[in-house]
């Protein structure tokens, strides 16, 4: 990161947390977390080529933030636990999210359908 940022501490990645970790994550937490088509949406836009390298560089930080085990507010905490998750995709969003496209989203959706069945 560059400095001047003010995003020291948050994690940065080139590629993408463990597939199986991240899936794993999503299917034990889904149920509390309201931002799962986001969060997947931004996996799909990450893990596309066609995706520019800076906003996959941005979505990645912000999976993994979801995904590794140590965040600013646990998430067994119940009503805030994912808060900290969510701040940090929301922005992420705020930043890249012109670059998720409908095909992200829909590839999204699938996937979160398959995981609640």
């Amino acid at each position: 990161m560059t400095s001047g940022t003010g995003l020291t501490g948050l994690p940065v990645a080139s590629e993408p947390p463990e597939e199986e970790r991240f899936w794993k994550k999503l299917k034990r937490v889904i149920a509390r977390v309201p931002f799962a088509e986001d969060l997947v949406a931004a996996y799909y836009c990450a893990a596309d080529r066609d995706t520019p390298a800076y906003v996959r560089a941005v979505l990645l930080g912000a999976i993994a933030y979801f995904v590794l085990p140590v965040d600013m507010v646990p998430d067994v905490l119940a009503g805030l636990g994912f808060t900290d998750d969510a701040s940090v995709l929301a922005a992420a969003v705020a930043a890249v999210g012109r670059h998720l496209q409908p095909q992200h989203r829909a590839l999204a959706q699938q996937a979160l359908e398959r995981l609640t069945r």
